[in-house]
């Protein structure tokens, strides 16, 4: 069962799908059967309709997410219902996370470094994990989570850094413009990676008990990434222009978003930089090559635009 349908849910699903299994996928919409696929719409933080929706299931796939502004708020219950729905049916819980958890850190980032933000989002996220962990270790459920870093890729709409705000403007050779440093390091999390990664590790119960962070190229810059999206794409070298802070604490007194931000801005300003060694010991899943990335990611754009 997949609880969330965004681009990581909606990839999991589909995977699971394409690998033989019976899906079942759970957001407050429901939404249109496909091959393997039944949806159910339902409250996830509704615990006990969520443990009957999940009779069944051998795993859990927790891939949904409050909105951004209410994270403080909506993960609490999401996180409790998600675990409750795990003891209840003995499915596997593999929740995906993200790197909000470590705050500010120098040097690559991993799965040994503490849990120590300071922010709102970062606490949450790391006692959304500490929860299931500690659950884990008292033996009331079985529970892995898989840490991804920024998305982008085919499905990536919004949200992602190289996503709606960047891709259709570089494919019409207009300059993008970027939050943070462009030229630091930065590791991105290829979507169909993030994907293959929840997947196996939901059959492995090696991996079981802690967390994982997704299989990862080497970090590049936004600038980067761009220009490689620009070649890709054949419109030539595009500009990329850093906002000011002016310009991001005008756009803060507007956009809920923009506020946010403020938050995680630092993984923007530094290098912001994944190591996926652990992972890469242990699994079988790898990242795809970065030039196998970008030509995806380019023709879905291409396509998306030019049927939507």
């Amino acid at each position: 069962m997949v609880v969330g349908f965004g681009p990581a849910g909606a990839a999991t699903a589909r995977l699971l799908a394409e690998k033989g299994h019976s899906v079942r996928v759970v957001t407050r919409s429901g939404g249109s059967p496909e091959p393997g696929i039944e949806h159910v719409a339902s409250d996830a933080t509704d615990s006990k309709r969520l443990i009957e929706v999940s009779g069944g299931a051998a795993a859990i796939f927790s891939c949904a997410a409050p909105p951004y502004p209410r994270w403080a708020s909506g993960w609490p219950p999401l996180a409790s219902s998600v675990c409750a729905a795990a003891e209840a049916t003995g499915a596997v819980l593999v929740m995906l996370g993200n790197l909000y958890g470590y705050g500010p850190v120098d040097g690559p980032m991993t799965e040994k470094l503490p849990l120590a933000a300071t922010g709102p989002k970062g606490r949450v996220r790391a006692a959304v994990w500490e929860r299931a962990r500690m659950l884990h270790e008292q033996g009331d459920i079985r529970a892995v989570e898989v840490r991804a870093s920024d998305f982008f890729g085919p499905g990536v709409t919004d949200g992602g850094h190289l996503a709606a705000r960047v891709v259709p403007r570089l494919l019409r050779g207009k300059p993008v413009s970027t939050l943070g440093d462009p030229d630091a390091p930065h590791s991105w999390s290829y979507l169909p990676d993030v994907a293959r990664a929840l997947v196996e590790v939901a059959g492995e119960e090696r991996a079981w008990g802690r967390a994982w962070h997704i299989p990862t190229e080497p970090a590049l810059s936004t600038r980067e990434m761009v220009d490689r999206l620009a070649a890709q794409s054949r419109t030539g070298p595009v500009a990329v222009r850093r906002l000011s802070p002016a310009v991001l604490g005008v756009a803060s007194i507007f956009s809920p978003l923009i506020r946010e931000l403020r938050e995680i801005r630092y993984q923007f300003e530094h290098p912001f930089v994944v190591d996926s060694s652990a992972y890469e010991s242990a699994f079988a899943v790898r990242a795809t090559p970065v030039e196998e990335q970008v030509e995806a990611t380019v023709d879905w754009w291409r396509e998306r635009l030019a049927t939507g």
